[in-house]
């Protein structure tokens, strides 16, 4: 006679499990947050958690690595995390259940602190987390119920070793694994095939719930409005006739994106809000519709951000529609001693730019067009901050909801508390575009060509040089104004096949050089001239 002492669940059938309980987790988190605009997925929370408090040489390596997609690569890596923890919390659930569920339990509990670090209402944070933890529970009770165990054969014992009858030839004395209950193999393999499916349609009916969130309808309901002042159609001279050289205005849809949101904020035309505060005389408030009636401007201006590194493509330039800053601010009145203008959007970045930039005549604006359509809703539908001659970090708010007149003394902007300079004029500098960095060209004339900046003074001069050879003069685009880049060319007459190294540097109209001091983008932008190696082909 035999008897069990113990019995586990097989560890492939406690690592389904896991995997089943942790997509339980996840669907149900994601479908618990979409029924309020303001509730966050535990996936959401803990991105935004890790975006708040990742070292600054991390969030620059995934800028570096991943650029426009760096939030989607975190958002992977976070999925694939979970499904290994959950994983690993199947296999604990073989002989310790309660604390496999005091794991989902904790899982909950960093979804909740990751949704705090960008919303105030602690029920955004609670609400999703805390349903995806009881989801995660639930799910691994009921599949440790069903999974299917054996036992090993060291914990069979014998009670009446008189009685055993010898084995007859042939056959095993002693199994290595005795079936011993739990629920069969095909039953429980259906059940986690039914949790995985009931999950992945959770998710999918979230994200189906928050397109009713959506101000994509917003948008595409609004027109704009014919601008007080427009500007002339685009002369031909802005461009040059090379191939692969970027044209003059970078198309929305190709335009760079770095900010903090892992999900674009959704906020509609007819309920937003920009309120004016602070230092001033009387504090305004202003609605989309009072910016519509306003006088509106179209402004040709280049943006860049300051982690893009020496010939990077955090750069662009587009025609922007909105209302100058300073008639907005006029109205407010600034006070006396207030020297920083800070930007606030709706999910709580801020940046800060010097009150100065209003009135030294560069271009100011709050910007609600883009290249002829509405601002699109990941570049700060309905409104952002646009201002010429300094980084996006210190002033270009998307999705802005507040303005506070204040002093530099007294706030440290978003990234001014991780150590970058509360000031940050944009350095002079020249980008290749053509050829490609170690690209091959055939013999003979090889067209070189690229984009050049100096914002709020213009750009003067491009020079090249081939190897170590010196500097020749490109030739240059028209320019259409000092706050946009210019485009610029030259004719390379290949000598020698083989390697060769291209360098170009730019000077302002001012006469100031382009530095070839190497500096990486922290803490005010990168310097240094770019230089690429191509390769030309025997004849």
């Amino acid at each position: 006679m035999q008897a069990t002492r113990s019995a586990t669940m097989t560890r492939p059938a406690a690592v389904l499990a896991g995997f089943a309980s942790g997509a339980a987790a996840l669907g149900c988190g994601e479908l618990v947050a979409g029924f309020r605009g303001n509730w966050q997925s535990p996936v959401v929370g803990v991105a935004e958690g890790i975006i708040e408090r990742v070292p600054r040489s991390v969030k620059d390596f995934a800028i570096e690595q991943f650029g426009r997609n760096d939030k989607l690569a975190l958002i992977i890596g976070i999925l694939a995390l979970s499904i290994v923890f959950a994983a690993v919390l199947g296999l604990i659930a073989r002989r310790r259940p309660l604390m496999a569920m005091a794991g989902f339990a904790l899982f909950a509990l960093v979804g909740m602190w990751g949704s705090q670090q960008a919303f105030t209402s602690s029920f955004s944070g609670i609400v999703p987390s805390l349903c995806a933890g009881i989801a995660g529970i639930g799910t691994l009770a009921l599949l440790v119920r069903r999974a299917p165990r054996r036992a090993a054969a060291a914990d069979v014992e014998t009670v009446d070793n008189s009685s055993e009858v010898e084995p007859t030839s042939g056959t095993d004395p002693a199994p290595a694994l005795a079936a011993v209950g739990g629920g069969s193999r095909r039953t429980f393999l259906a059940s986690t095939a039914a949790v995985a499916a009931i999950a992945a349609g959770a998710a999918a009916g979230g994200r189906r719930l928050r397109t009713r969130f959506s101000a994509t309808s917003s948008r595409n309901a609004l027109t704009l409005p014919t601008p007080a002042s427009a500007l002339a159609p685009l002369a031909a001279g802005v461009d040059v006739d090379v191939e692969g050289v970027s044209s003059f205005f970078t198309p929305n849809t190709s335009f760079y994106r770095i900010d903090t949101a892992v999900e674009v904020p959704q906020v509609r035309a007819e309920e937003w809000e920009l309120r004016i505060h602070g230092m001033v005389e009387r504090e305004v408030t202003f609605t989309f519709d009072d910016l519509l009636r306003r006088r509106l401007v179209e402004e040709d201006i280049t943006l860049t951000c300051v982690s893009n590194t020496v010939g990077g493509p955090l750069v662009g330039n587009a025609r922007w529609l909105g209302v100058p800053l300073l008639d907005l601010l006029d109205e407010a009145g600034i006070q006396a001693g207030a020297d920083q203008l800070v930007g606030r959007s709706v999910d709580g970045w801020t940046s800060g730019f010097p009150v100065e930039t209003l009135r030294d005549g560069r271009t100011a604006l709050l910007a609600i067009g883009m290249n002829g359509e509405p601002l699109p809703l990941e570049h700060g539908f309905p409104a952002r901050v646009i201002v010429s001659g300094i980084y996006g970090y210190v002033s270009a708010t998307k999705w802005i909801t507040e303005i506070e007149v204040t002093t530099f003394d007294s706030f440290d902007a978003y990234w001014v508390k991780r150590g970058w300079d509360d000031r940050a004029p944009i350095k002079i500098q020249a980008r290749i575009d053509t050829p490609r960095s170690l690209g091959k060209v055939a013999p003979g004339t090889v067209s070189i060509g690229g984009v050049a900046w100096a914002q709020t003074v213009g750009i003067s001069k491009v020079e090249v040089k081939i190897d170590d050879g010196e500097f020749s003069e490109a030739s240059l685009a028209d320019e259409q104004n000092v706050n946009t880049w210019r485009l610029w060319s030259m004719d390379w007459e290949v000598a020698e096949p083989g390697r060769h190294r291209i360098t170009v540097r730019a000077t302002d109209a001012d006469g100031n050089v382009q530095t070839d001091d190497r500096a990486e983008p922290f803490p005010n932008g990168a310097s240094g001239w770019m230089s690429i190696f191509c390769d030309v082909k025997d004849a």
